[in-house]
């Protein structure tokens, strides 16, 4: 049937605000929908008109996407699938390179719908190798798009996109904006459409990492809402990873730690072992600000780390579990090695988000404000705060300023003590 089958079953899935597996359901596997949305399986006549009843569309609809297979369809399909497998291997950069040269062939194709989601490719695997200001910059233009305004699925997975991007950039207010407005959009959408689960997820993230809680809190109600006995228990337990998360930022901590056992029991090492690595660093790192400091925290830590060195992850992943451990370091005591390993996490501090940067210099100036360093730690507590300033994270802002004031003031203190003995 060609490429033009498998790229319009996908945009109808996305318009629809379908994943892969709720398309299948019951009869087919993700990965079998895969294979036909990438060109590399047929479908016989039972399965096209299995998909357009579950899609509400005629099955001669279905088999007029079909059409023959030119040169430049074939080139498209190749770097496609390469950048498929770059993908699987975390290869992102390679993956990247690979989606580009695909979006060139699907737009000399005239395929517009394989040319918008091979670029969304190509910016997931920039957002993933840190080129953000480039993801950004494709976001934008993905946006202002015909498709994206036309597609309702297609505008929202843009706008959270863009969310995503920008927060990790450290910029909370324009990406709550965002994800507001992939929020907005998501309500078009079918109940319970893990296309909205994610519009709510990104807006709480930014709401949260803000200091907003309570507004993320209310949120975080409306995701619960989107769950139900149908949903898949891997969604679900990043459903209630999410809601976690903000439990132990408001120091709610029998929710937080409720939640995260659900999530714990729901999201299975078998199926994303690089999901599960990035869930107990999450999980480890809202604890230890929570300042809970027990065996199930260290256990959290400890199945990050495992499981990061079997993932290979990022950079920013290798130092943002560095910086869990560190955290653990401070609250147990061993001021000492949590302050040898922040800095050597600071000095690598430019491949960490922007508020995760803040949060590295703001533990070290606490760490040498304990080990009475005072005079360095002011140096580190001010780059804390200008760095959560610049984020639009006030509360942060105010931590620093308040570690700030407790060195000062006791500087004064010991000032005049000492005029006092003259």
């Amino acid at each position: 049937m060609g490429n033009g089958f498998g790229e319009k079953l996908r945009a109808e899935r996305l318009e629809r605000g379908l994943t892969q597996a709720e398309l299948g359901k019951d009869l087919y596997s993700p990965s079998y929908i895969s294979l036909l949305e990438t060109g590399r399986r047929e479908p016989t006549a039972e399965v096209v008109e299995e998909l357009a009843r579950r899609l509400d569309l005629a099955p001669k609809a279905l088999e007029a996407w079909s059409q023959p297979v030119s040169v430049s369809d074939g080139e498209y399909v190749l770097a496609g699938l390469y950048a498929r497998q770059a993908w699987d291997l975390r290869d992102y950069a390679l993956a990247a390179s690979h989606a580009a040269a695909a979006a060139q062939f699907a737009l000399e194709g005239k395929n517009t719908s394989a040319w918008w989601n091979m670029t969304y490719m190509q910016a997931e695997c920039l957002m993933r190798n840190d080129d953000l200001e480039e993801c950004q910059r494709i976001t934008e233009r993905l946006i202002e798009h015909p498709m994206a305004r036309e597609s309702i699925g297609l505008g929202v997975r843009a706008h959270q996109m863009l969310a995503a991007v920008l927060q990790w950039r450290g910029q909370l207010p324009a990406a709550v904006n965002e994800a507001l407005e992939a929020l907005k959009l998501s309500k078009q959408l079918p109940q319970n459409s893990t296309i909205i689960i994610g519009a709510l997820r990104v807006l709480i993230g930014a709401l949260a990492e803000s200091g907003r809680l309570d507004e993320a809190w209310a949120y975080c109600q409306d995701l619960l809402e989107q769950v139900d006995e149908s949903t898949m228990s891997q969604l679900a337990g990043e459903v209630a990873w999410v809601v976690g998360n903000v439990a132990f930022m408001r120091h709610d901590y029998v929710a937080g730690v409720k939640e995260h056992e659900r999530a714990a029991r729901l999201l299975s090492p078998a199926n994303d072992i690089a999901m599960w690595a990035r869930f107990n660093k999450a999980s480890a790192a809202v604890r230890l600000q929570s300042g809970i400091v027990e065996p199930e925290t260290l256990a959290a830590v400890e199945r990050a780390e495992l499981a990061f060195s079997i993932v290979d992850g990022t950079k920013s992943d290798e130092l943002e579990v560095s910086f869990v451990r560190a955290q653990w370091l401070y609250l147990n005591g061993d001021i000492v090695a949590a302050i040898e390993r922040l800095r050597k996490i600071h000095a690598e501090r430019e491949a960490l988000p922007k508020h995760t940067a803040g949060e590295v210099a703001l533990l070290l100036g606490k760490s040498l404000k304990a080990a009475g360093e005072s005079e360095e730690a002011l140096v580190y507590l001010k780059e804390a705060q200008k760095d959560f300033s610049s984020a639009g994270a006030q509360e942060r802002v105010q931590q620093a300023l308040d570690s700030m004031l407790e060195i000062r003031l006791s500087k004064e203190r010991a000032a005049a003590k000492n005029a006092k003995a003259s």
